[in-house]
């Protein structure tokens, strides 16, 4: 079932059986008014079951770096606008993965993560990857780290 995400009333709807289901719902909120005051793109996620295809894409695109997440995906997104595809999948630990690929060739195409206040960074991700500091209104701190993508997909 899609859930349209409220970003002036944040719900833990869909997240609740993550530790920090608070933040993580923050952070889904956060990307939600992201993308509504930059393209008045309304942020809809589904249920990570519902649509497989999504984790899958998500799932090979990190194989590029040796990637392999065994966290629990519970909501997914995916959409172009503007001539980039958006996917997203927020994880039950508090991690969200965003892949950016833009149609065009030569755009911008990039991997980001995002970890919601309160967890650890995933032995995965330590060591390769620094995080950087933002401060939300929604999400209180956010960490975030990138990652281009060379291949094509």
């Amino acid at each position: 079932m899609a859930y349209k995400v409220d970003f002036d009333d944040v719900e833990r709807t869909g997240l609740e059986s993550s530790s920090v289901a608070d933040a993580l719902s923050g952070l889904r909120a956060h990307e939600a008014r992201y993308f509504w005051n930059k393209y008045r793109h309304e942020f809809v996620t589904s249920k990570a079951g519902e649509k497989p295809g999504i984790v899958r894409r998500v799932a090979a695109i990190l194989e590029e770096r040796d990637l392999h997440l065994p966290y629990e995906p519970l909501e997914v997104s995916d959409f172009t606008v503007e001539g980039v595809r958006w996917s997203f999948v927020f994880y039950r630990n508090g991690l969200e993965v965003n892949v950016l690929y833009s149609l065009d060739d030569g755009g911008k195409r990039a991997v980001g993560f995002k970890l919601s206040q309160g967890m650890d960074v995933p032995t995965e991700l330590a060591g390769s990857f620094k995080f950087a500091r933002q401060r939300s209104k929604l999400a209180g701190t956010i960490r975030g780290s990138y990652f281009v993508i060379k291949g094509t997909y």
